[in-house]
């Protein structure tokens, strides 16, 4: 009897030691190359290359005061706010018709909102980019943010959309019944339940337009912005400088991120603590 359990413990134990070396071997696939990156982005030698000369900051300062960065930076915060907002203005009201309404057509329009985003974003890319050859249109960084929107809205319907899934509506119910106005329902009773959601989703779109290259290439002008401008740098070789930029892009990106996911599921926590 002892035997038997000495070897399903031992199973068991190596079934766990099987996991872990699989689960490590695929982190170590993921983020290996992220954590060469920065590596490499504090090494004092200018040719990326093994072994490790030296550590130094100046690489970042180099990074952080070159003007067409900057600029190629700047662009990219200007692309990625605005396609946000498009993303909002369309996404939250397309979210709230989805699930307020019922009207013919209706799986099949939410089916079409959300095709951009499962959509490879060369075909997006060309799509727009033939409509505003079509219309006439100069590329430009309007049509980036255009195009940015376009891709994105979908990541706000469905977050808003799943949130209000999960809404009491019964609390809407008792706000117009002690004498609310429809207006001061939804901004002190709907938008507040809501509201993590739409910051989630938002920090979500605002990290994948601010990183965005296939729609980008297809619609931008004159006008870099940051991805494009590492991508053009990088077809004569990687420097150390491109190492301290996308050093600080992954950071901040991570950031979003773990924000981004930290408030969508913020509702679900505070109705269990409720509970």
């Amino acid at each position: 009897m002892m035997n038997s359990r000495t070897r399903r413990r031992r199973r068991i134990d190596l079934g766990n030691t099987a996991l872990g070396i699989a689960a490590a071997s695929a982190i170590g696939f993921l983020y290996g190359p992220i954590i060469t990156l920065m590596v490499f982005s504090f090494n004092d030698n200018p040719i990326t290359k093994l072994p490790l000369t030296g550590w130094t900051l100046d690489w970042y300062y180099k990074a952080l005061t070159n003007s067409d960065l900057l600029a190629a930076l700047w662009n990219s915060v200007i692309v990625a706010v605005a396609a946000v907002i498009i993303c909002l203005v369309i996404g939250i009201p397309t979210a709230f018709a989805l699930d307020r309404f019922d009207f013919r057509g209706k799986t099949l329009f939410r089916r079409l909102v959300i095709l951009p985003i499962t959509l490879p974003g060369i075909i997006t890319g060309v799509s727009i980019l033939a409509f505003f050859s079509m219309a006439g249109v100069k590329l430009s960084l309007v049509t980036v943010i255009i195009g940015h929107g376009t891709a994105l809205t979908a990541i706000v319907v469905t977050n808003v959309f799943a949130r209000l899934q999960r809404f009491d509506r019964r609390i809407e119910e008792a706000s117009a019944d002690i004498g609310a106005r429809p207006w001061q329902t939804f901004v002190y009773i709907t938008l507040p339940n809501i509201r993590s959601a739409i910051i989630g989703s938002a920090l979500i779109a605002f990290t994948l337009s601010f990183d965005e290259i296939p729609v980008t290439y297809f619609l931008t002008g004159r006008d870099n912005t940051l991805p494009m401008y590492i991508w053009s740098v990088v077809r004569r070789g990687i420097t150390p400088e491109i190492n301290a930029i996308g050093t600080i892009i992954v950071a901040l990106s991570i950031v979003l991120i773990f924000l981004s996911v930290l408030l969508i599921h913020s509702d679900g926590g505070t109705k269990k603590k409720m509970r």
